[in-house]
């Protein structure tokens, strides 16, 4: 939770899960649970969900994951993002699909490029749910559309 303004309570996070499954009997489709195949441990979560503010670039559908730290660097956000990004194009047939996160988050940003996710600084924003001169509102905005995806 580095990059988010604090730890989720309980209620909080009670809170987090109840609206994912609300968002998975709207549409079809949310954060998924992330596990390891080999053990089943669970290690966080990978999917979509609409973008859940106004901002310019939306309405739109964005990825996006939080793992254990100590799964950090071994290439699952990817392998399971890509997963995702599949989905959402062969199954969803979306058109585009987005990623955000402060640009101090290499480690998000890296995977977002390892997707072929691309960055244009004309799409940075301000994220508006947090108040102005905050240090985590400066935001990237990444996209992919079909096609784009790396392999």
């Amino acid at each position: 939770m580095e990059y988010f303004p604090a730890p989720l309570s309980r209620e909080e996070s009670d809170a987090l899960i109840a609206r994912i499954e609300a968002h998975q009997q709207q549409h079809g489709f949310t954060f998924f649970a992330a596990e390891v195949r080999a053990t089943s441990q669970l290690i966080g979560f990978i999917g979509m969900v609409y973008t859940p503010f106004e901002a310019r670039f939306t309405p739109c559908v964005e990825i996006g994951w939080r793992l254990a730290a100590e799964f950090w660097g071994q290439g699952l956000a990817t392998e399971g993002a890509r997963a995702v990004l599949q989905f959402g194009f062969d199954e969803l047939k979306l058109a585009e699909i987005v990623a955000l996160t402060v640009p101090a988050n290499r480690r998000s940003r890296r995977v977002m490029e390892k997707l072929g996710m691309t960055c244009n600084a004309a799409d940075d924003f301000e994220h508006p749910r947090l108040p102005p001169g905050h240090p985590l509102r400066p935001h990237v905005l990444y996209r992919v559309r079909p096609g784009q995806c790396a392999e």
